[in-house]
């Protein structure tokens, strides 16, 4: 599958890129982010998946979140895709700013017209990886994902429907039965997230799930953070460290 070099920017001696390419899975042009450590120049790495939230491009992550020196320290390759299909033409896709385009849910759709192009479940889960493993510097065997409000649901949906097949998760919601190998969850929550405040989030019933099927998670309540990125550059060297503890074992 042919990939096409958007940008590229030389970032703690390694490579912030950004690739275009035709995905057979969602049927419209897709955009991604990818750190290459300097490690990736004389070796395969572990991968890390971002997962975006509501509204967000590959762009946010990766100008926002201040992750690179981190992941240039520990050697991991960094992927960052879109939140969604974009320009597929459905009725209704730009309306709402969670419904639709930049709200893809990380999963794959069920019903017209949504579930021709919104697959997102099985593009994160098979061909970004396959793509990502055929073209660049990777170890396959390690790969982790994590990532923030839809996009920490997601990396936790693909965890938990995935037994094994990522080192360890970082998420925000949702355990009620998990019969694969061992988790090690680590979640930041900012105290004062307006969606927190509004019940949106419901953390509580997320840590009371893992209680009850003996899932040990780390679960932080960060005073004064809010659900913006500012939080977000705040902890991520903490979640960096988090996942390549594993992937570098």
């Amino acid at each position: 599958m042919a990939l096409k070099q958007v940008s590229s920017n030389k970032c703690f001696e390694g490579f912030q890129k950004v690739f275009e390419h035709d995905s057979a899975e969602l049927k419209c042009k897709m955009k991604f982010g990818i750190y290459l450590p300097p490690k990736a120049e004389t070796g395969k790495c572990p991968v890390l998946y971002w997962l975006s939230g509501l509204t967000c491009t590959e762009q946010n992550f990766i100008t926002k979140a201040g992750f690179h020196q981190a992941a240039a320290e520990h050697g991991l390759i960094v992927v960052a895709p879109d939140t969604s299909p974009r320009g597929c033409g459905i009725e209704g896709e730009d309306e709402s700013w969670d419904f639709g385009t930049g709200a893809g849910f990380y999963v794959d759709a069920t019903e017209d017209p949504w579930k021709t192009n919104y697959r997102m479940y099985s593009y994160i889960k098979d061909e970004l990886p396959k793509l990502i493993n055929a073209n660049f510097p990777t170890d396959p065997e390690r790969m982790s994902i994590f990532g923030h409000s839809m996009g920490g649901h997601g990396a936790l949906i693909l965890a938990l429907k995935n037994p094994g097949k990522y080192k360890a998760y970082d998420a925000t919601q949702l355990v009620k039965s998990y019969p694969g190998s061992h988790l090690d969850i680590l979640i930041d929550q900012g105290k004062d997230d307006q969606f927190l405040s509004a019940g949106q989030l419901l953390p509580d019933n997320f840590i009371a799930a893992c209680t009850e099927r003996k899932i040990p998670v780390v679960f932080r309540l960060q005073q004064g953070y809010d659900h913006s990125y500012f939080f977000i550059a705040t902890f991520i060297n903490d979640h960096i460290k988090h996942h390549a503890k594993y992937l570098n074992a």
